[in-house]
């Protein structure tokens, strides 16, 4: 007698192998997509919807400039699959404001918080995340934030300054 184990309770539907329709929300827009089960969030963003804000660095989430907002928190984009994210809320860096610049986006201008622009993205999306946790930050609360986000140039002091302005401009 052969005993097929039964399938663990946190596994939930199988889709696939083929593409699979996929709704959600980019940027406060209602999309659906059609894209194989594998394919990630990244390149759904960057190939399917020509949003390229978040950069293909690593695409083994180790270096953050991939990362976007999933429902308000910081993710890698290249490391979750697009069906992850049926249902949810996605923001990418050009969804953060519809005229003109986000507060975290002139802040990293006005403290030259960037250099080569490689972890630009990733590194904004980090600190809006935190600034909409936690709108008082300490260095400290800005260096564990962006701790996941590699700046091979070394921005960091620049970058937390550019977060704490950001904060401080907020609370006007």
């Amino acid at each position: 007698m052969v005993v097929v184990p039964k399938a663990p309770s946190f596994i939930g539907p199988f889709i696939g192998p083929g593409a699979v329709d996929v709704a959600f929300e980019v940027n406060g827009d209602a999309v659906s997509v059609q894209v194989p089960p594998h394919r990630t969030l990244l390149d759904t963003l960057r190939e399917t919807l020509g949003l390229t804000g978040a950069k293909r660095v690593c695409d083994e989430g180790t270096c953050g400039a991939c990362t976007v907002l999933i429902d308000g928190r910081p993710a890698y984009s290249c490391m979750t699959l697009a069906v992850a994210c049926a249902a949810r809320s996605v923001e990418t860096v050009e969804g953060l404001s519809k005229d003109g610049l986000h507060p975290v986006q002139q802040a990293f201008i006005d403290h030259d918080a960037y250099q080569c622009g490689f972890c630009t993205p990733g590194q904004i999306m980090s600190c809006v995340g935190l600034l909409r946790e936690n709108a008082a930050p300490t260095s400290e609360d800005v260096l564990r934030a962006v701790s996941g986000n590699l700046c091979r140039c070394g921005a960091y002091p620049n970058i937390v300054a550019a977060a704490l302005a950001a904060s401080k401009k907020a609370k006007r």
